[in-house]
């Protein structure tokens, strides 16, 4: 797979540094550095565009401006792919009404474009958190989905101490935070590590927005907090088996208490 990551500062490079460090030797990974003034309505993309641009399958957008978001069409015509992640970790770079123009100027084209809100919500079939999840089909996307994106992890839990002894990383978030914290989860008991794994996430540190937003019908949070809740939630699941169950008191107990306290 030929990918190419425009940049526009750390947000950015970061992403473009682990896919480069951790994608499979065939790949081929090209970054390209866009400038960081760029203004709120681009007219003339060749002013802001370098020359030479490589062919590529698919284009990630790691811009930090809806100014940089604004280029994909220009950086899908000049490297012919036909499929673009545009991940939204920071919606005042890419706001909604600039995602839905996009979307259909792209899709009139035939290319496929995806806005992981956040990036760490991408799987090999949908993108976006719970209820805001959206589906697609592209042979390309899912391709780089079940090597970057959404956590998922093959944790080993000693049934008789109840600790975490290996975690092997199925699938990193494209920042590289989820390689970051699997090594803090190992020896975390299993009653903590699924509140634990998203703090853990954060401290790496995660490159989400902290602006309060509205994420689905459901839940206003912010994108940073998203992030940690899917590390939870795939931590939680793995180690569900190995929990120590909750001791509810019943009624007799309850009653029997009461009248002792009186």
């Amino acid at each position: 797979m030929r990918i190419l990551i425009a940049t526009q500062g750390p947000y950015g490079e970061r992403i473009a540094r682990n896919i480069r460090q951790s994608s499979p030797p065939e790949w081929s990974i090209h970054e390209i550095s866009l400038p960081r003034a760029l203004p709120a309505l681009v007219d003339d993309p060749d002013e802001f565009l370098p020359a030479g641009i490589p062919a590529a399958d698919l284009v990630i957008s790691a811009g930090e401006s809806p100014g940089a978001a604004q280029l994909i069409p220009d950086l899908v015509e000049r490297t012919g792919a036909r499929s673009v992640i545009a991940p939204i970790d920071n919606s005042a770079w890419l706001p909604p009404g600039l995602a839905n123009q996009l979307k259909r100027e792209l899709s009139a084209k035939g290319v496929t474009i995806v806005f992981p809100k956040p990036f760490c919500s991408l799987t090999e079939t949908t993108y976006g958190y719970r209820r805001s999840a959206q589906s697609y089909e592209d042979p390309v996307l899912s391709d780089f989905a079940r090597r970057f994106g959404r956590p998922k992890l093959r944790i080993a839990v000693n049934p008789a101490t109840k600790k975490i002894e290996q975690v092997e990383v199925l699938r990193d978030s494209a920042c590289g935070s989820v390689v970051h914290s699997a090594r803090q989860l190992v020896g975390l008991s299993a009653d903590e590590a699924d509140t634990k794994a998203g703090l853990i996430l954060h401290h790496y540190p995660c490159l989400c927005s902290m602006n309060q937003e509205q994420i689905d019908d459901r839940l206003f949070d912010t994108l940073m907090h998203v992030s940690g809740y899917i590390m939870n939630e795939e931590v939680g699941e793995q180690v569900k088996p190995f929990k120590t169950p909750a001791s509810y008191q019943t009624t007799a107990e309850y009653v029997e208490s009461s009248d002792e306290s009186s």
